[in-house]
């Protein structure tokens, strides 16, 4: 076994001497170095994996900020991306515009979205076809000659109507408004989306109006009518104002005329085509043939003015 003597700590000379003038001194300056050493270590091996850490932050974002392909369904369904709550608050700003109230700021906030537009379209047009074959038989119901056939190709007329009016105003709008921009600076322009979002929400106000138009009252009708137009208008002029009114003014004004005109024309032309008051058709009448009525007393008459002639005759 090992000596006790080998276990014993050694002191050198020099630290003796040290140790001598000033006590602990040496014990305090091992353990600061250590500590210093320590700290200067997991300070490195923290900044190491900060920067790893970093690194990896910045990569994934950088993935993230990636646009998708066009081609792709992820693209798409970015603008689909949108919650119950949201459509239904987009629509009742559509139903109530408010002077103060900018649709695209206040509602859209810089994220349009499809899923509002499309349905609503396709909502309308199918209303369109089924309410115009109700009306149609609550009409003639109570005529006997007539006879009910459901106009199929009136969902097809309204479909092709509703969503070439809903993409084809819009994009026109937009070429317009970015052509305006380039000649004048202080014209604004909203992006392509958020226009064709605009256009569908403001075609709500069409649903239940055609709806009504199922009552056969003429007046209430077009009251209904003048009505939905001046509200959906409403919506269209409050939105693009802010846009043109730093334009000259023949053009500012040209151009939101020709915008509510087109929407009255929609409704107008809806009106006159699905709502259409059907004529009556007339029953053919067989004419009898025309038979020579003779006088009660002039066969009599007849019969004894040939009896005398003939008693002449034979005189």
């Amino acid at each position: 076994m090992t000596a006790p003597q080998e276990l014993t700590f050694h002191e050198f000379e020099v630290a003796a001497d040290l140790l001598a003038e000033t006590p602990g001194a040496a014990t305090i300056s091992s353990c600061g170095e250590l500590q210093s050493q320590v700290s200067l270590a997991v300070d490195t091996e923290d900044q190491d994996d900060g920067e790893l850490e970093e690194d990896d932050q910045t990569q994934l974002l950088g993935d993230d900020k990636q646009p998708p392909n066009f081609w792709t369904f992820s693209y798409h369904q970015s603008f689909f991306d949108v919650d119950t709550h949201q459509v239904l608050e987009r629509i009742k700003s559509s139903l109530l515009p408010i002077p103060s109230h900018n649709f695209v700021r206040h509602c859209l906030r810089h994220h349009p979205d499809l899923y509002g537009p499309f349905w609503i379209c396709a909502t309308l047009a199918f209303t369109l076809a089924v309410s115009s074959n109700m009306a149609a038989l609550l009409q003639n119901w109570r005529e006997s000659s007539f006879s009910y056939s459901p106009q199929f190709h009136k969902v097809t007329v309204a479909g092709i109507t509703i969503y070439c009016y809903a993409w084809l105003v819009p994009t026109a709008l937009w070429g317009f408004l970015q052509w305006r921009k380039g000649i004048r600076e202080h014209v604004g322009c909203y992006t392509f989306l958020e226009i064709v979002c605009v256009y569908g929400y403001s075609l709500f106000i069409y649903i239940p109006t055609v709806v009504l138009w199922l009552i056969p009252i003429s007046g209430l009708q077009w009251f209904l009518g003048v009505l939905a137009v001046s509200l959906s208008g409403a919506v269209l002029l409050l939105t693009f104002w802010p846009l043109v009114r730093s334009d000259t003014k023949v053009v500012s004004a040209a151009l939101l005329t020709v915008m509510v005109a087109l929407h009255a024309l929609l409704a107008i032309g809806c009106k006159f085509y699905f709502f259409q008051s059907l004529p009556s058709r007339s029953i053919p009448l067989t004419q009898a043939p025309l038979h020579r009525v003779t006088p009660p007393g002039s066969s009599k008459t007849s019969a004894a003015l040939l009896e005398q002639s003939w008693g002449k005759l034979a005189d």
